[in-house]
């Protein structure tokens, strides 16, 4: 009977070891900030001191928000399709990564606050243009646009909670989150989304 005790003991101590080292979920972080949802579109002229940097980390289903200071906010997201590789071509429902700036604020009838990026940029049309010279995707392909930082619908947070990737290539925010984001990120943002 001792031996069986002490065998069930080391199998419990090993399994626990075991689950120490497997990789969870990631992180969630939110900022503890409140804010109303603006029901104006916000004009260039507002990019005035932007004192903010965005980082969105696909494989931390993450977007981080820095200031002069360092880190200030973290907000977890979810993406475009299963596959967090790079936009290739226009309806691949991907993600591009890359370094963007948000051109344009504007409150969607969908999902409310949405972020406008400049994508494609100048960087984005090289790699497709490489990738049509050799034949990775077809040449009539197109490589898209409207590529934004948007909120779920008010009875969709559950994607984000889910890490259910849902967009056509989008990055979307849980929507009360993302009143918060949108209420002091300024047009002209750097955006860099990383793999």
């Amino acid at each position: 009977m001792h031996k069986k005790a002490v065998s069930t003991f080391f199998i419990l101590c090993s399994l626990f070891l075991l689950m120490a080292f497997v990789p969870g979920k990631p992180k969630r972080h939110t900022s503890k900030k409140t804010a109303a949802l603006p029901s104006k579109k916000t004009s260039p002229s507002d990019t005035a001191g932007n004192p903010y940097y965005i980082i969105i980390d696909k494989s931390d289903y993450e977007l981080k928000v820095y200031d002069e200071e360092g880190w200030y906010a973290t907000y977890p997201v979810v993406f475009g399709g299963k596959d967090l590789g790079d936009k290739m071509k226009e309806g691949d429902k991907k993600t591009p990564n890359g370094t963007f700036k948000i051109i344009l604020k504007k409150v969607n009838p969908k999902w409310g606050a949405e972020l406008l990026l400049n994508y494609p940029t100048q960087e984005s049309y090289q790699r497709f243009k490489d990738r049509k010279q050799k034949g990775v995707i077809p040449k009539n392909a197109r490589i898209g646009d409207g590529i934004a930082i948007h909120a779920t619908r008010p009875e969709e947070e559950w994607t984000v909670d889910n890490f259910y990737n849902w967009t056509d290539g989008c990055i979307s925010v849980k929507y009360s989150e993302m009143k918060d984001l949108f209420s002091y990120i300024p047009i002209g943002t750097p955006v860099t989304i990383q793999p």
